[in-house]
């Protein structure tokens, strides 16, 4: 019976559907898109379905039933790659059967998913993708699919076969089977503490053919889905740990789409012939986000140039920051040439600024300089020099010759030696800002979600043009890390607690000072860089280190190495550090062990692809030693939109066994970088950062570096401040 069921759908939706007829019976002029399933990710309901969403979507998705509430994000991160990140919240199970460890909070299960498109549709050619949801999870949603989508006028099909979790009901042999005896059966167990990619469960076991379509209605925002579902749900937790009754009464699912605007859906369906779902899916597209801009009028270019060879080095100071976002520390000039040390501070775009420089720059020099060179610098390091014609700078201005370009008048160089003295030196010695920090994890033992909300209050004073004294305070205004009582070892290690001692640094002192150095800048030329840095460097860690990296300029690639030797703070003094590995909590009644002398560095590769199929991404892979003593890699790729817009994921691979790393089996995490300048009304270099760590460990957890000698110099070849495509 469940294989006719498959076999006839499918066939129906596949074979029995003409484009033409369809337009010709039915009015159709609103425009089909792919829509979240309840899971997150393009899909019917539970079924997934072939297609994915265009580039750059971005979604967070609620779903809602008597038995589960799942919340996930899911973005498009290429155009033929799709992930999705969730948690499930398993309504009427604990996280854990002792009340003290997670007292009476529900089981949150972590997963990842992605899909991958192998083929795009066309006339005759379905869409065709394949994916895996539950990707290195505990195995409560784990499965594995292939499936083909084909839309004919208003109605999109779905034929796919899924194992696990999706294809639970087994109406057909599992074809792997064939390929070896090993894919019959599935485990019913996970590797180590969960977290883990358990690849021998990979298209092992049940196995199903399922089906499913989609119906555009002439009305834009409502569209209906019907699938054949292939989970027959005996297998779900809450019936095999729990006593809820999950019966399929019916394997076929019903729903509903309500598209409230562009940016937000409401889905109601049907399932199981007894079960009501409702969902809610807010989006945006990363490649679209754009801001208009409350700025500074360009400069207009005199109508002819001054003959003296005095030039009012204080007023272009002033109109070089205030208009083109120059903050300049030197001016040479000489006869042909004049050449302006600044750091950019406002446009990622350099094009804007530079051509607003030649403006204001042309506007306060007499006619024999012909040659304006601007040397960006950042942290004390020159980074790039600028070499701009005035002559042919003035006639694309004037659009004196067809097919006008700016960057005829527009050379990038390395930084040519300098010996004559400046005319003028400007340099700000002294700077401040705040920002508000929010610090989260999810799905911890505790409370689904534990934050900690603040403001930094950051100062710098340089006492040399290459040393600088800094420092930071933290004001701590909202938390519930209160919640979060990890006491090593309740799962199983004892590593030494590095990251997990958060709450005591923030319920001490709600005011801390999170970082006081000094830092010492160098460039060597040929493309090195080097810092040195010592003193109190996060809030955590105390010590000295040093990084040097080599950066050609618009390079693809780059190489670092930094080393630090650190002691861990104590959390009840500003200044103090521990003085033993081995210390006692009062609170807990119990050792731990901490980091009294220890080192941490790494050897960092940074490559970004020009692949087609890996447009504007990054790979950053670095190899060393970790806080907590253990040896291993950090991988980290991230992939940034028209916007600015950067997504990333990350992950750390080290030497602890999954016993002794604790539950998640090892450090892996999410963010997403937005630009100021997409959410504001002036242009600006600034970026909002948040991050998600499923769950808090101690193994594979980094130093956080005030600086990045990567990010200082970022004009090499721009990533973080690469300028929008987005008009």
């Amino acid at each position: 019976m469940r294989l006719r069921y498959g076999v006839v759908i499918g066939l129906t939706l596949l074979g029995s559907i003409s484009r033409e007829s369809l337009a010709d019976d039915l009015f159709y002029s609103a425009q089909a898109t792919p829509s979240q399933s309840d899971f997150g990710g393009v899909g019917l309901m539970q079924m997934p379905t072939g297609r994915v969403a265009r580039e750059g979507e971005f979604s967070l998705n609620g779903t809602w039933n008597n038995e589960y509430h799942f919340y996930s994000i899911s973005l498009q991160v290429l155009p033929w790659l799709e992930t999705t990140v969730r948690y499930t919240l398993v309504q009427d199970l604990l996280y854990s059967s002792d009340p003290e460890f997670s007292g009476d909070n529900e089981l949150a299960d972590k997963a990842i998913d992605f899909k991958i498109r192998l083929l795009q549709e066309s006339r005759y050619i379905p869409e065709f993708s394949i994916g895996f949801r539950d990707f290195g999870g505990t195995g409560l949603f784990d499965g594995e699919f292939i499936a083909a989508s084909k839309r004919f006028g208003p109605f999109d099909a779905t034929v796919g076969m899924a194992w696990g979790y999706l294809g639970q009901s087994g109406n057909i042999s599992n074809p792997m089977c064939s390929v070896a005896e090993r894919f019959c059966e599935r485990p019913n167990d996970y590797s180590g503490n969960g977290g883990q990619f358990d690849v021998d469960r990979w298209f092992s076991g049940p196995a199903s053919i399922y089906a499913g379509l989609e119906y555009q209605t002439p009305f834009e925002p409502l569209s209906f889905k019907v699938e054949y579902d292939t989970n027959d749900y005996s297998q779900d937790a809450p019936v095999v740990r729990g006593t809820a009754d999950m019966t399929q009464h019916i394997p076929v699912n019903f729903g509903m789409v309500y598209r409230v605007d562009d940016w937000a859906q409401i889905r109601v369906s049907y399932e199981r012939g007894d079960t009501l779902a409702l969902g809610v899916t807010l989006s945006t597209n990363f490649n679209d986000l754009y801001a208009t801009w409350v700025d500074k009028r360009p400069p207009q270019l005199a109508q002819q140039r001054g003959s003296s060879s005095a030039t009012d080095y204080e007023k272009l100071s002033q109109e070089l920051y205030d208009v083109a976002g120059y903050k300049v520390h030197s001016i040479r000039q000489g006869e042909q040439r004049i050449l302006i040390s600044a750091e950019q501070e406002k446009y990622r775009d350099r094009d804007i600024a530079r051509n607003r420089a030649a403006v204001i720059t042309l506007n306060h020099t007499p006619s024999s300089v012909n040659t304006i060179s601007i040397v960006e610098t950042n942290k004390a390091l020159s980074l790039t020099e600028t070499d701009i014609d005035s002559q042919t700078f003035v006639a694309a201005h004037k659009q004196q010759y067809l097919d006008v370009n700016y960057d005829d008048a527009v050379s990038v160089s390395n930084i040519d030696d300098v010996n004559s003295s400046p005319q003028y030196e400007d340099f700000d010695r002294f700077d401040y800002s705040f920002s508000p920090q929010l610090i989260q994890s999810f799905g911890s033992a505790e409370s689904f979600y534990l934050y900690s909300i603040g403001v930094n209050a950051d100062a710098g004073y340089w006492l040399t043009s290459n040393l600088q004294m800094s420092g930071s305070l933290y004001l701590n205004l909202f938390d519930n890390y209160d919640k979060f009582n990890y006491i090593a070892p309740p799962d199983g290690t004892d590593v030494p607690r590095v990251r997990t001692l958060f709450r005591a640094y923030v319920d001490e002192n709600r005011l801390r000072m999170k970082n006081l150095q000094l830092t010492w800048f160098e460039d060597f030329g040929s493309n090195w860089y080097t810092q040195l840095y010592g003193g109190y460097l996060e809030m955590m860690f105390a010590g000295v280190g040093g990084e040097v990296l080599y950066r050609p300029l618009n390079s693809s690639w780059a190489f670092g190495v930094d080393v630090n030797l650190i002691s861990q703070r104590d959390p009840e003094s500003w200044f103090g550090v521990f003085d033993s590995s081995t210390q006692y909590s009062e609170v807990d009644q119990r050792y731990y062990n901490v980091i009294d002398q220890g080192t941490t560095g790494f050897v960092t590769a940074y490559y970004a692809p020009k692949w087609s199929l890996l447009d504007d991404t990054l790979f950053k892979v670095g190899v060393g030693e970790f806080l907590a003593g253990d040896y291993g890699a950090r991988f980290d790729f991230s992939k940034q939109f028209d916007s600015g817009v950067i997504a990333g994921v990350f992950a750390s691979v080290s030497d602890l066994t999954p016993e002794e790393y604790g539950e998640g089996s090892f450090t892996k995490g999410f963010y997403v970088s937005i630009p100021f300048d997409v959410m504001t009304v002036r242009p600006s270099q600034n970026r909002a950062n948040f991050n998600w760590q499923p769950i808090t460990r101690d193994g594979g957890q980094m130093l956080m570096r005030k600086y990045e000698l990567f990010e200082v110099t970022d004009a090499r070849s721009p990533w973080y401040q690469r300028p929008p495509s987005v008009r």
